[in-house]
Parts: structure tokens; C-alpha cells; sequence
């Protein structure tokens, strides 16, 4: 069975356990329903929420959001908080509502599989939420994935994602890349070439596979820079001068000896790396 279609089953027939038994449908008052703590997605549309607005004023709200009662007396939001976020803005003081008793675990995994099948969540808050149900909860990826429909290599591969260096992860939130353009970048351990690996993919437009090719291409290199490195055998006074050179430039540098003579390699990483050893070597410019 396809991923798609497990998914397409809806919350009842993924957890059935969480939505079976006795409910109850009430009108609840918006101002006594509490955001989920739970909830994954942590960013909206505000698009998308005025036209969802837009259509309850006209037809109402069709389907009931999820809430469960509170120590407090008021109602925790389990599923529909763009539901509650629209009938806010279309002016509705209260809301339809199925009230059930629910755990913490369940509230986790509720959130988290309507935003699947509404396909709400970007990369990184879909892998976030596979991440804490599995360190809070102690699921394998196995048992994660029976449980919510998915199977166990695109958990894997989703949780892998939060390995990738900061700014590149900021890139996949945004949008300006996709998870199978980045995914190749993990193999690089280097977050400045990462980072800008990432970039390369945006400013060329490279698809998952050039990208793929791309970091390959780049630990293909880095491997022959190091293997060069550890088999030249450089003269104490030479590994001194390299060394001294390399921290006055801010950057790699290497010697390498012929048979009269030899070279001196100064490394740079991008535009802006080469104008600063410029501006060093011709402070007056050029």
C-alpha cells in the first residue's frame, strides 16, 4: 500500500485508539481554547489563513476541530489550529468541537499527522516532530513509522536533515531549497562549504541529482588535498613558515617542494575570501 493512501485514511484509522470511544460535538468559545504545546508547525500562511477565513464567513466551519479538556477548566487545541486561527479572523466567538480525554503522546501525534496529510509542515518541522516522539516516547523509526503511516526510510531520511548546518537547514524552511537538494549535502563535513554548496544549488538552479554529483565532486577533493598533505614530508622550518603564513592570511595555505625550488598555495572560498587576501597583499588596491 502507498504511502499516499495509508496516509489518506485519516486520523481514525491511523490512531484509532486516540479518536475511538464516547465524544462529544459542542460550540466552544474560541477565548477558552489553548494552542497545542505539541503542535509541530510553527509557522502559517497568512495567505492562505484569509481565504480559509474568507470561505467561514460564507459557509461556516465544516469540520470540527479536536480539543481536549484541560486541568484549568478551558480546552488544549489538538487538531485545526488554522481552523481556530480563521474563525478568529472571520469575527466567530465560538467554534464546533470534538472533545476527548487525551495524553500528551497522543496530542504529538494528532498534530503532527494532520499536518501530514495537509502536507503543512516544511522539512525541518516534520523531521523535528519525528525526533521528539522518538526521544520522548522511545519509538524506534520502525514502530514511528507503522504507527503514523509512513515508511521507516522516509522517517530516515527526514531525521537526517537536522544534521545539516544551520544556515543550510534555514534555507530548507524558507523554501529556497528542497530536502533532496540538500540531502546530498550531509556527505560534506565542512559548514562553510556546506553552506555554500547550498548556495551553488540556489544561484544554478542544480537539480537533487547535480546536487549529488556536486558534493561528491567536492569530498572527492578535499580527500586528495589531505592525502597530498600527509604524504609531503615538509622540513621543520618550512611547516613553521607555513604555519605562521596561514595564521597571518587567515587562510589554508601550503608549500610544496620540487626539485629547485617550489610553491606556495594560498587557498580561498569564495569572492569575498579572495578581495580580503587581496586587500592584504595591495593594501593601496590595484
Amino acid at each position: 500500500m502507498s504511502e499516499k493512501r495509508r496516509l489518506g485514511k485519516g486520523l481514525g484509522a491511523l490512531i484509532p485508539e486516540a479518536l475511538a470511544g464516547p465524544a462529544e460535538t459542542n460550540e466552544i468559545e474560541l477565548d477558552r481554547i489553548k494552542p497545542n504545546p505539541f503542535q509541530p508547525r510553527q509557522s502559517f500562511d497568512d495567505g492562505r489563513l484569509q481565504e480559509l477565513a474568507l470561505s467561514i464567513k460564507e459557509h461556516g466551519v465544516l469540520q470540527a476541530v479536536v480539543v481536549s479538556p484541560s486541568s484549568e477548566g478551558d480546552y488544549i487545541l489538538v487538531a485545526g489550529e488554522r481552523r481556530c486561527r480563521a474563525a478568529k479572523i472571520a469575527g466567530l466567538r465560538a467554534i464546533p468541537a470534538v472533545v476527548k480525554m487525551l495524553d500528551r503522546k497522543a496530542m504529538l501525534e494528532i498534530a503532527l499527522i494532520e499536518n501530514l496529510q495537509r502536507e503543512d509542515l516544511n522539512p525541518v518541522e516534520e523531521a523535528q516532530a519525528y525526533r521528539r516522539l522518538m526521544q520522548e516516547y522511545n519509538y524506534t523509526q520502525e514502530e514511528l513509522a507503522r504507527r503514523i503511516g509512513r515508511s521507516r526510510s522516509s522517517i530516515a531520511n527526514s531525521i537526517r536533515l537536522l544534521s545539516l548546518q544551520t544556515e543550510v537547514m534555514d534555507l530548507l524552511i524558507k523554501g529556497e531549497v528542497t530536502a533532496g537538494q540538500v540531502r546530498p549535502l550531509l556527505s560534506i563535513s565542512d559548514p562553510k562549504q556546506q553552506y555554500e554548496a547550498a548556495m551553488q544549488i540556489i544561484e544554478e538552479g542544480l537539480s537533487a541529482r547535480e546536487a549529488e554529483k556536486m558534493a561528491t565532486f567536492i569530498n572527492t577533493r578535499v580527500r586528495k588535498e589531505r592525502n597530498q598533505d600527509h604524504s609531503s614530508v615538509q622540513d621543520p622550518l618550512h611547516a613553521e613558515l607555513q604555519l605562521q603564513i596561514q595564521r597571518c592570511l587567515g587562510t589554508k595555505v601550503r608549500f610544496k617542494q620540487g626539485k629547485s625550488g617550489g610553491t606556495i598555495e594560498i587557498f580561498y572560498y569564495s569572492e569575498e575570501d579572495l578581495e580580503r587576501l587581496v586587500s592584504k597583499f595591495l593594501p593601496e588596491g590595484i
